[in-house]
C-alpha cells in the first residue's frame, strides 16, 4: 500500500489506512506464531446507540498497550465485543415501538464501525455479543451444572427492589440506598430468586488479592471491605420459659458481660409469635416490612423498636434481658438476632436512651477507672471491668476467656463470617438470558436439559410485563412426562460480563463453554482497562465466576486479570441559562462562545441566540447537563489520531481528563508539525548510516537525546503506564532536532534515524499517521511490523558537555567541552570564545561562577 501525501489530511489518509488493516486481517491473533503471548482486554460496550468520550478513553489506553507490546515481539490479543443484554435496551424498545433485539444489534452495527474509525487494533474475527444463543446457551448450561453441584439455590428472601426497573438488585448494585442504573431510590421486598453461592469462595477470593500486584491498592481495598471477613464467636442464648434458643454473632465478645438487651429482625419467628398476641406489635412488624428502605440506608434511618414480652438468659451470669424487635435488623442477615451492648456500640446506645433500657459499662480506657457513657458508647477497645471473673483483661485476652468459657458449656463457637453475601442472580426483566430451570407441578425444581433455552426476539414490550411471563406458551415445557413451567426470570447481566474474557480465547468453539487449550495459551489476561466503579461488581463477579470455571477444568489459572487499569473519568465544561420560570436550560460546550483571560479562564460566555451563559465549571459528561462530546464529530473535524493523541496526552491515565477543544486543536498542529518535518527531511536523500565516530558534538548530543527519549518512552509506556509522560519526552525531543545541521550527511543519516524511531514510537498513538510517515520514511513494510526501538547504552554515554555561558545572566554563546574537562579549564574556554569576548571586552571580569556541567556565568562591569 502507498500512502504518500504532501500535506496532512487525516479524512483522506485514515479511511485509507483503516482499509489496508481490514483487508490484511493485520491484528488477527493466533497461538500458532511461537511469540509470547500478551492478552490485553477493555471492559467491553454496552450498545447504547453512540460511542461517548468514556469510551474513547478507555479503548486508546488499550489500543496503545496492545500496539506497544505487538512492536516488543508479543503476539498481542485485543478482542471486543457487546454486553448487549439489560434494560436500557428494554426501555428503548418502549419508547420507538420496537424489539429489544432489533434495537441492539443496530446499535452494535453503528458503534462498531465508529469503533474502526478510531483506528483501535482489535481482532473483530472475536467479536461476540452476549445477546446471542451461542454465547449465552453455555452460561445456561454451566449453571445447571453448578446447581448440581450445590452452588445454586433458589429461595425466598428480602432483597433490595428497584420500583422503577421493576426488579431486584444485588446489594453492590445499590448505590447510597439508590439504584447505580436509574438512580430511583430502592425498596425491600420479598422475591423468590436464584442465588449463587459466592460465599463458598469468599476466603479465596480475599486471599488471593494478595497475587495480584499488579492492581491498584484501592480496587483491592474496596474488595477486602466489602468481602468484610471478621473473626468472632457465635452465642446462644436460651429464652426464658420456652425452648427457643437465640443465636447471635459478634466480634466483640470482651463486651458480652454487658449486654442489656437482644435485637431481633420483624421477620423473625420469635417476633412473629409474639405478635400472635399483641397487636400493637404486628402493627409493627408489618410497619417494618413494608419499610421502603434498602441495606445501605439503615444505618441512617431512626431507629424503632418494640418489646416481645421474651427475655433471653445471658449464659454466663444469668441475667434476663428483654427480647427487643428493632427494625435494624434484617432476617436474611447473619442469625437475624443482634446483642446489644449499648455501653460500647453507637446504635444499641442510641436505641436504649430511646427506650430506656440499661446501659451497664465494661470496658474502661487503659488509664481510667470506668468510661463516660453519660452521653455517647465508649466503643474502643481497652480493658474489662464489671465483668466478674474476666475483669483486667485487654481485648485479645477477654475474647479468648469469654470464648473459651461459652464452648466449654456448649453456648458458644468461635467463627470467621464475612460481610459477603450470595449473589442473587435473578431480574424479572425480559432482555437477558432465562435462568434455565423448570418447576414441577409437585413444586419440585429441575434443570432444563436443552440449550438453549431460547428467549424470543420477535416480541411486542408494553413496558409492564415481560414479554416471557406474559407468554404462558412460552413457559410451558414436559419434563419426564410432566407438564412443568420454565423460570420466567433472566439472569442478572453480570452473570454475561464474568466469563466473556475468557470465551474471546475460543469464540466459535462449540464443543463446550471453553477450549481448555485456548484458554490455557490466552489466560490470565495480561492487561484489563476499565473503571473502577466495577471493583465490587463486575471485577469481584469475575474473579468468582473465574474460580468456578477453573474448578470445572476450563481455565488453569487461578485468577482473570494480572494487571488492572482503572481510568479516570472525562470532564468537560458545563453551561446552561435560565429561563424565565428559574428554569436551567443546559447548552453544549461546543455551542458557547466564551471570553477568556490571559491564563485561558472563561470570564463571560454566551451561545449562538445572544444568551448570557453562567459557566458550571468542569463536571462529568452527561446528557443530563449537555455536556457530552460526540467522539464522531470530533473525528470527523480534527481525525481519528488527533483526538487519540489528546486523550494520551492531557492527563496520566487514572486521573480525570478534562476535554478542552484548545488542547485538541494543539494536539493536531503537533502531528502536521510532525508530517511536514518528515516532508521536509525527505528533500535530502537518505545517506549511508552514520559511524558514531564520525559525529561531531552537537550531532553526538542529539544521538544520547534520542536514546535517553527511547528509553523513557520504552518505560514510562511498558512499565508506569504514565502515557502522557511518554508523550511530553517525545515531544520535547522533537524540539531539539531541528538543532542538526543538515549539510552534513552524518547530520541527516542521524535525522532519518530519529524520526524512524519516533514514528515507531508514536505509532501505538497516532498509528494511522505513523503508518504513512513509516512508508514516507521509505519502509516496505507497515509499521505494524515493526520492532520497538531500544536504547543504546554506549549513545548514553555522555562524553562532552554542552555549556551555556552567560555574561551578567544573560546567554551569549554555548561552548562544547571533553566530559572530564576541569573546572578552571572550562571557565578559561568560557572567557577565551570569541563570541563571548564581544561582551567582555573592555570590561574587568570581577568573578566567573560554574554551574557544573550547565554553565558558566561571567560577571563583568
Amino acid at each position: 500500500m502507498t500512502v504518500i501525501l504532501k500535506q496532512y489530511n487525516p479524512h483522506d489518509l485514515e479511511p485509507k489506512v483503516q482499509e489496508y488493516w481490514a483487508q490484511h486481517k493485520t491484528f488477527s491473533a493466533s497461538m500458532d506464531t511461537g511469540r509470547e503471548k500478551f492478552y490485553c482486554l477493555s471492559m467491553f460496550p454496552y450498545p447504547s446507540g453512540r460511542l461517548h468520550m468514556g469510551h474513547v478513553r478507555n479503548y486508546t489506553i488499550g489500543d496503545v498497550i496492545s500496539r506497544f507490546q505487538r512492536l516488543n515481539g508479543k503476539e498481542v490479543m485485543q478482542p471486543i465485543g457487546w454486553d448487549a443484554f439489560g434494560l436500557p435496551a428494554e426501555n428503548a424498545a418502549v419508547k420507538n415501538k420496537t424489539a429489544p433485539a432489533k434495537w441492539t444489534y443496530s446499535n452494535i452495527s453503528y458503534m462498531k464501525n465508529q469503533l474502526k474509525i478510531l483506528g483501535f487494533s482489535f481482532d473483530w474475527d472475536r467479536e461476540i455479543a452476549t445477546c446471542r444463543p451461542e454465547y449465552y446457551k453455555w452460561e445456561q448450561k454451566f449453571f445447571t451444572e453448578l446447581y448440581k453441584k450445590g452452588l445454586v439455590y433458589k429461595k425466598t428472601s428480602t432483597v433490595n427492589w428497584c420500583p422503577n426497573d421493576q426488579t431486584v438488585l444485588a446489594n453492590e448494585q445499590v448505590q447510597e440506598g439508590r439504584c447505580w442504573r436509574c438512580d430511583c431510590p430502592v425498596e425491600i421486598k420479598e422475591v423468590p430468586q436464584w442465588f449463587l453461592k459466592i460465599t463458598a469462595y469468599a476466603e479465596e477470593l480475599l486471599n488471593d488479592l494478595d497475587n495480584l500486584p499488579g492492581w491498584p491498592e484501592t480496587v483491592k481495598t474496596m474488595q477486602r471491605n466489602w468481602i468484610g471477613k471478621s473473626e468472632g464467636l457465635n452465642i446462644k442464648l436460651k429464652v426464658d420459659g420456652r425452648d427457643d434458643v437465640l443465636e447471635v454473632y459478634t466480634t466483640r465478645p470482651d463486651t458480652f458481660m454487658g449486654v442489656t438487651y437482644v435485637a431481633i429482625a420483624a421477620m423473625h419467628p420469635l417476633a412473629r409469635e409474639a405478635a400472635r398476641v399483641n397487636p400493637a406489635l404486628a402493627d409493627f412488624i408489618q410497619e417494618c416490612r413494608n419499610l421502603k428502605i434498602a441495606e445501605a440506608d439503615i444505618a441512617k434511618m431512626e431507629k424503632k423498636g418494640m418489646a416481645t414480652g421474651f427475655y433471653a438468659i445471658h449464659p454466663l451470669n444469668g441475667r434476663k434481658v428483654p427480647i427487643m424487635v428493632a427494625n435494624f435488623v434484617i432476617m436474611d442477615y447473619g442469625t437475624g438476632a443482634v446483642m446489644s451492648v449499648p455501653a460500647h456500640d453507637q446504635r444499641d446506645y442510641e436505641f436504649a436512651k430511646k427506650y430506656g433500657l440499661n446501659i451497664i459499662p465494661v470496658i474502661r480506657p487503659q488509664d481510667q477507672e470506668a468510661p463516660d457513657v453519660s452521653e455517647a458508647a465508649y466503643t474502643e477497645k481497652g480493658i474489662t471491668f464489671n465483668s466478674g471473673e474476666f475483669d483486667g483483661l485487654d481485648f485479645k485476652g477477654a475474647f479468648d476467656a469469654i470464648a473459651t468459657k461459652l464452648e466449654s458449656i456448649g453456648m458458644g463457637q468461635r467463627t470467621v463470617n464475612y460481610r459477603l453475601r450470595d449473589w442473587g442472580v435473578s431480574r424479572q426483566r425480559y432482555w437477558g438470558a432465562p435462568i434455565p430451570m423448570i418447576n414441577l407441578p409437585d413444586g419440585s425444581v429441575v434443570p432444563a436439559q436443552e440449550f438453549p433455552v431460547l428467549l424470543p426476539e420477535d416480541v411486542t414490550m408494553d413496558g409492564i410485563v415481560s414479554p416471557i411471563k406474559a407468554d404462558p406458551e412460552w413457559a410451558k415445557v414436559t419434563v419426564g412426562g410432566q407438564e412443568g413451567l420454565r423460570e420466567t426470570d433472566t439472569f442478572d447481566t453480570f452473570m454475561e460480563s464474568s466469563w466473556y474474557y475468557a470465551r474471546y480465547c475460543c469464540n466459535n468453539y462449540d464443543a463446550g463453554m471453553l477450549d481448555s487449550k485456548a484458554t490455557g495459551f490466552w489466560l490470565p489476561v495480561d492487561q484489563y482497562i476499565g473503571g473502577i466503579e466495577h471493583a465490587c461488581m463486575h471485577l469481584l463477579y469475575a474473579r468468582f465466576f473465574h474460580k468456578l470455571l477453573r474448578d470445572a477444568g476450563m481455565v488453569n489459572c487461578d485468577e482473570p486479570f494480572t494487571r488492572l487499569l482503572c481510568q479516570g473519568m472525562v470532564l468537560a465544561d458545563a453551561f446552561y441559562y435560565k429561563t424565565e420560570n428559574g428554569s436551567k436550560v443546559w447548552v453544549s460546550p461546543l455551542e458557547a462562545i466564551c471570553d477568556k483571560d490571559a491564563r485561558g479562564n472563561i470570564t463571560a460566555a454566551r451561545d449562538r441566540d445572544g444568551h448570557e451563559l453562567t459557566h458550571a465549571g468542569m463536571t462529568k459528561m452527561s446528557k443530563s447537563k449537555n455536556n457530552g462530546i460526540d467522539p464522531q464529530e470530533m473525528v470527523d473535524r480534527y481525525g481519528a489520531d488527533t483526538v487519540r493523541l489528546f486523550m494520551m496526552f492531557a492527563s496520566p491515565a487514572e486521573l480525570t481528563l478534562e476535554w478542552k477543544e484548545s488542547g485538541v486543536e494543539g494536539a493536531q498542529r503537533f502531528i502536521r508539525k510532525l508530517w511536514n518535518s518528515v516532508q521536509a527531511l525527505l528533500e535530502h536523500e537518505r545517506p549511508e548510516p552514520y559511524r558514531p565516530g564520525d559525529l561531531d558534538p552537537a550531532e553526538k548530543e542529539i544521538r544520547r537525546e534520542l536514546n535517553k527519549t527511547i528509553a523513557k518512552v520504552t518505560d514510562d509506556i511498558g512499565r508506569r503506564q504514565t502515557f502522557n509522560t511518554a508523550i511530553a519526552a517525545i515531544m520535547e525531543f522533537l524540539n531539539r532536532l531541528p538543532r542538526l545541521d543538515l549539510s552534513r550527511k552524518t547530520a541527516v543519516s542521524l535525522a532519518y534515524e530519529a524520526y524512524d524511531k519516533v514514528v515507531v514510537m508514536l505509532d501505538p498513538v497516532i498509528p494511522h499517521t505513523s503508518f504513512a510517515l513509516w512508508q514516507d520514511l521509505g519502509h516496505q513494510e507497515p509499521v505494524d511490523s515493526a520492532s520497538w526501538p531500544v536504547a543504546d547504552s554506549s549513545a548514553l554515554v555522555q562524553d562532552s558537555r554542552l555549556i551555556v555561558v552567560q555574561v551578567n545572566g544573560k546567554v551569549r554563546n554555548r561552548i562544547t567541552v571533553a566530559a572530564d574537562t576541569p573546572e578552571e579549564d572550562i571557565k578559561n574556554q568560557a572567557l577565551a570564545d570569541e563570541t563571548v569576548k564581544k561582551f567582555t571586552d573592555g570590561k574587568s571580569v570581577k568573578k566567573v561562577i560554574y554551574v557544573k556541567d550547565k554553565l558558566v556565568n561571567i560577571v563583568a562591569v
